[in-house]
């Protein structure tokens, strides 16, 4: 029996061209699996391109809910995003892509496990980390870390040698990835951080100068962190998140330009458009300022860093992850409530947070001096506080008297 690879399939240049390589070098059968996480490709499409390039069977996982919802809203809970600006949106896909990949393999009675992930980038980690922790018996290949093949110029020379119709041109290459969270571009005029990104480049989101000239109202509303509602409308995941990707993106909302540090130790330059992703983060984080009492906010942040750089390192099928989801679930049990947004080209602005689990007491906040707060009580407060630094103050008085009487007496 010829041996079955499991190739996870997107119909681009890389995993195009895998297909038959597979076939040439391994001498064995490619099972396609292809992954739906809302790139918005023709499936139909992307199905007979597999067939035509030499797949044996062809599988379509439709991840998208699953995706939000055991991955991205997890992320959102945990406040995760890299590096100040990258709010993970391939990096969350591709734990969901490669656990239905090692299902897709065992069902299949397959014996190994394949990918179009370079050797450079970081998802060849979030793949084969993945694959290891959920079925560690089959066997990986990494075509890009094998075969002569050394840049897209040369794979589409393999690709026309072989009559296999891709999408990518020679003179602007961007390697894009998109599904229901973002889209992502690198290459072309982006390899020099000195270069500004083409206006051709965004595809999502309007620019500021083509946004509306009047802003536009968003609220949205959450369960116990969990973004459930827009403009007082209930939503699955999947159609909630597509509409606030429209709102967001006619409103030039969620550009990122981001030179990162790639978990191998590149420093690499991509832009992310992140519209609907933007707002969720942004109104989640002032639902939390109001609700969550202070020291718990504080450390939560400090998880939340983390939370993100397992994320992005491919380390998701981890007990530190499944830990932190168990602390974040913890924290988010008061998170319930709605924040209301304001959009202008670009500008994401705070117009209400309301919850009935709120935090924030007028009686206290408020400049008139109501009975609810003494202000004497802040005098011993600050006296017991500031004990330390009297001490120390007190020590170097002494100290330095001492050394002047001894200089005095010489």
């Amino acid at each position: 029996m010829r041996e079955r690879v499991v190739l996870a399939y997107s119909g681009g240049l890389d995993t195009s061209i895998i297909i038959p390589w597979l076939k040439e070098n391994y001498n064995c059968d490619v099972i396609a699996m292809i992954a739906d996480v809302g790139q918005g490709d023709d499936i139909d499409a992307v199905i007979e391109k597999a067939h035509k390039t030499g797949a044996a069977k062809v599988i379509v996982e439709d991840l998208r809910e699953e995706f939000l919802n055991d991955y991205v809203f997890p992320a959102v809970r945990a406040g995760a995003v890299y590096e100040h600006k990258y709010l993970l949106g391939t990096s969350l896909a591709r734990p969901v892509i490669a656990k239905h990949q090692v299902e897709v393999a065992l069902r299949e009675n397959a014996t190994a496990l394949a990918h179009g992930c370079t050797g450079k980038g970081n998802d060849q980690v979030r793949f084969e980390h993945a694959f290891q922790a959920l079925a560690p018996e089959l066997k990986i290949i990494a075509p890009w870390r094998e075969w002569t093949l050394k840049s897209r110029e040369d794979c589409l020379d393999y690709a026309e040698a072989r009559g296999i119709s891709v999408t990518a041109s020679r003179t602007k290459i961007h390697s894009r990835d998109k599904n229901l969270w973002h889209l992502s571009h690198e290459g072309g005029e982006l390899e020099d951080p000195a270069n500004a990104p083409l206006e051709s480049t965004w595809q999502m989101s309007k620019s500021p100068q083509d946004a509306p000239d009047r802003e536009e109202t968003v609220t949205i509303g959450f369960e116990a962190g969990t973004p459930v509602s827009v403009n007082g409308q209930k939503l699955g995941p999947v159609s909630l998140v597509e509409l606030l990707n429209e709102i967001g993106g006619r409103n030039a909302i969620g550009r990122v330009d981001l030179v990162e540090n790639r978990f191998v130790g590149i420093k690499s330059r991509g832009c992310y458009e992140t519209p609907g992703g933007t707002l969720v983060l942004t109104a989640h984080r002032e639902l939390e300022a109001l609700c969550l009492e202070r020291e718990l906010t504080h450390y939560k942040q400090q998880i939340a860093l983390k939370y993100a750089e397992l994320v992005y390192f491919g380390l998701w099928f981890t007990p530190l992850r499944e830990a932190l989801d168990a602390f974040v679930a913890e924290t988010q049990k008061a998170i319930t409530g709605t924040v209301t947004l304001k959009l202008y080209k670009g500008n994401v602005i705070i117009a209400s947070r309301e919850s009935e689990n709120s935090l924030y007491r007028t009686d206290l906040s408020s400049f008139t001096m109501g009975e609810s707060y003494d202000q004497k009580d802040a005098e011993g407060f600050i006296r017991i506080l500031g004990l330390p630094a009297r001490s120390l103050a007190q020590l170097q008085k002494e100290s330095k008297q001492k050394q002047q009487k001894q200089v005095t007496t010489k």
